[in-house]
């Protein structure tokens, strides 16, 4: 290898070049859906209410006058003016507020219908006064785009996106925030928040972009300045730092040749393949350069160092691929996409570390100073510490890893769709306070069904909805219910000459189909029913509007729902709820679900691998010990400390799987090696692995827990979950090697004589 270095560095170099181009095709998604597979039940359910009705993806403007009052002329004035505004944001198709709200009153016979607001500048303080009562006794507009308190109110923009290219969305909060500034200045006595769909989808794309530009680059100081103290070689140092950017670029392209669109969680891969990159070459230099130090030459350390550590290197970097590779059973796409990207970018390391870096090394000027005896450092004095106190390290350890998992049980699966976002994003501090203050961001939504044609007229089916509703505004975090029941009793109350006694549903199905069909021909463009009634008036989209509430609370009041749908109305008014709370709230169960499967796949690999290279069943078996040991301390510390797990966590289990096992593999390959080569007593060979891997394993691990620590920086929750405990899990890993796997040897394999190693050499065999 070394006689060809030349040749290995070009090839790297064009290799690396030609993967790296492919990443001018990254782009970031800026849709939600992504987070769910095409056959995701609930996203097809929500695709198909909005296939039915109109798109209810929105912009929300909430408008708040420092005076606390909507019904001045100069806040419904301003008010007008972004009403009017909004339709010219792209891809709007409706804009909702209390001026234009389609006011109806009859005239003689007539029904008339115009907007609540008209030249509000122009109002008299009687006209005011009316017009304020006429919104807030309207179930349509309180709690949704007006406050009982009249401080705040709300103008809502429908947008359709096409979805054909990634600058649709980002487009469409530019031209939003633009309009913000914009009235802001122009009407100084108001302020104005902005939330909605769109902009949360927008966040997502904000948040990957944010973590990209920020977490890597601390993740390179934090790498360079661990590397810089322990190996104190620059150029050691120097060339680490390239094959991890080399390994980023390669999986990174790689990704953009494929087509991979970030989301905030892919977004992650370079920082955790920096931080797995850095582990191959660490245990290449460090042998390199103890050999160094006692005497040989850099050819022959090289030669060495490769020997000793390249099957182990291998062995870790498949495991590791593997571990990432089984979040391809993950329901979330983005899962998958980290999963492969990583393990791309974990091979790469691999094909790097064992050619580009012995390469490097053997033309860099390299120096060390020569000690003719071996130092009795600080981990051989851990080592001696650890097989000095083997039986109380041993039993203290189970005590430990049993307590931890009891607590596991405590664990339940709950998150807050809301709070995926920290403050640092504008979207997370305007939301917080228009649900505070107006009206809430998170739906639950229904398509009901008449049966028939026409259906949605009948009065029993319109008695069926209206106590729907009824139910649904009695349930604990609701704050708005909009259905088609509360116009039917405004029209009927309407054409009854508008006495408040008609304010209920009409009796008879054909004077419900003339007061809607009176009602939409009086419509004016974009204000229709589109959005609450389906074309051959069979069903009625039902929406409710909650605060803030625990993905636990949402899944029991859905439930709660099939439950009163099945024992109160008829069949044919069966419907699931759909919508984006509703997939995010099943989407940690589906994951937790799918990835069983997938860390049991992964596990049975990396067990089968060890049992083959260790050539030792015994060995291979007992290697699962402390590949599991730390999963369930982490578990445990997480339901202890926590207790709550979402997305995120379902996938931490296979991630941390690929991971931890690489320190089982480092350290039982040179426990293997110094008793079948060498002829080492059980507690020689655990002192040998401690000698020669001890350094290395502690100095990978420091820097995977900081890697995934980096992550913790995030303004994205589930990557903040992810960095913490996989970190912990590490640690774990650590904890597992250093005291249980040692111990854990020594009380299976405890003899020490020369005969009795000589007799289990054949089982290790």
């Amino acid at each position: 290898m070394i006689r060809f270095r030349w040749a290995i560095i070009l090839t790297t170099l064009f290799l690396v070049f030609a993967a790296a181009s492919g990443a001018r095709f990254l782009g970031f998604s800026t849709d939600y859906r992504v987070f769910f597979s095409k056959d995701n039940p609930q996203l097809l359910a929500f695709e198909t209410l909005q296939n039915t009705y109109t798109k209810n993806d929105n912009v929300l403007f909430a408008v708040e006058p420092k005076d606390g009052k909507v019904f001045s002329r100069q806040t419904l004035a301003a008010i007008e003016d972004i009403t009017q505004a909004a339709w010219k944001i792209p891809h709007s198709i409706r804009v909702d507020s209390v001026t234009n709200f389609q006011y109806t009153w009859s005239e003689e016979d007539d029904l008339v219908v115009q907007d609540l607001v008209e030249n509000a500048s122009g109002l008299t303080d009687a006209q005011l006064n009316t017009i304020q009562a006429v919104a807030l006794a309207e179930p349509l507009l309180l709690d949704r785009l007006i406050t009982l308190k009249a401080n705040i109110t709300g103008i809502n923009v429908t947008i359709n996106r096409p979805q054909k290219t990634n600058t649709e969305t980002p487009e469409i909060v530019a031209f939003a925030r633009a309009m913000k500034d914009r009235f802001e200045k122009k009407y100084p006595d108001i302020r104005i928040y902005l939330t909605g769909v769109v902009f949360m989808d927008n966040t997502f794309n904000e948040a990957g972009e944010g973590d990209m530009k920020t977490l890597i680059p601390l993740m390179y100081a934090i790498v360079l300045i661990i590397m810089a103290l322990s190996l104190r070689t620059f150029w050691g140092t120097f060339t680490t730092i390239l094959i991890m950017a080399f390994s980023i670029l390669t999986a990174m392209g790689l990704a953009g040749w494929s087509g991979i669109l970030l989301t905030p969680i892919s977004a992650n891969a370079p920082t955790i393949i920096l931080t797995l990159a850095v582990a191959d070459s660490i245990h290449i230099l460090v042998t390199l350069f103890y050999e160094m130090r006692h005497g040989k030459s850099k050819y022959e350390a090289i030669q060495e160092s490769l020997r000793v550590n390249h099957q182990p290197v291998f062995i870790t970097s498949l495991t590791t691929a593997i571990g990432f590779l089984s979040l391809n059973f993950s329901d979330s796409p983005p899962f998958r996409d980290l999963g492969n990207m990583v393990a791309v970018g974990v091979m790469a390391a691999y094909v790097y570390s064992v050619f580009f870096l012995p390469a490097m090394m053997s033309i860099l000027p390299l120096r060390v100073k020569t000690v003719s005896t071996s130092k009795n450092g600080l981990i051989e004095r851990f080592g001696d510490w650890v097989i000095f106190h083997r039986k109380l390290i041993y039993w203290s350890m189970i005590f430990i890893i049993i307590a931890l998992s009891t607590q596991i049980p405590r664990i339940i699966i709950d998150e807050k769709f809301n709070e995926y976002f920290d403050s640092r994003y504008p979207f997370r501090g305007d939301n917080d306070y228009v649900e505070a203050n107006l009206t809430g961001f998170e739906s639950i939504e229904y398509s009901l069904g008449a049966g028939e044609s026409g259906g949605i007229s009948n009065p029993e089916y319109l008695k069926k909805l209206d106590e729907f509703s009824d139910w649904y505004r009695q349930q604990p975090g609701v704050m708005y219910v909009q259905t088609l029941t509360d116009t039917m009793k405004r029209l009927n109350k309407n054409m009854h000459g508008d006495d408040e006694s008609y304010y209920r549903l009409p009796n008879e199905r054909d004077l419900s189909a003339q007061y809607l069909l009176l009602y939409e021909l009086s419509l004016p463009f974009g204000l229709d029913l589109n959005n609450q009634i389906n074309i051959d008036k069979s069903s009625t989209r039902f929406t409710a509007i909650l605060e803030s509430v625990s993905t636990r609370h949402i899944l029991d009041l859905e439930k709660n729902a099939q439950k009163w749908l099945k024992e109160n109305a008829p069949p044919e008014m069966a419907s699931h709820g759909a919508s984006p709370l509703i997939m995010f709230s099943h989407i940690a169960q589906r994951n937790i679900d799918s990835m069983m499967g997938g860390t049991a796949v992964a596990l049975l690999l990396i067990s089968a691998i060890l049992i083959v290279v260790l050539r030792s069943f015994k060995l291979g078996a007992i290697s699962t010990v402390p590949n599991l040991v730390p999963m369930f301390m982490t578990f445990g510390i997480w339901g202890f400390w926590v207790g709550e797990i979402g997305l995120a966590v379902s996938v931490v289990a296979p991630v941390a799987l690929g991971i931890i096992v690489d320190d089982t593999v480092h350290f039982l390959s040179k426990f293997r090696r110094a008793r079948v080569e060498l002829g080492k007593s059980t507690e020689e060979a655990v002192r040998y692995s401690f000698h020669t891997v001890g350094t290395a394993l502690f100095l990978t691990s420091l820097i995977l827990v900081c890697g995934f620590l980096v992550l913790t920086f995030s303004g994205f929750r589930m990557n903040v979950q992810l960095g913490f405990m996989t970190a912990i899990s590490i640690i774990c890993a650590l904890l597992a090697d250093f005291l249980f796997l040692p111990t854990l040897l020594m009380k299976l394999d405890s003899a020490t004589t020369q005969n009795q190693s000589n007799l289990e050499k054949e089982v290790y065999q």
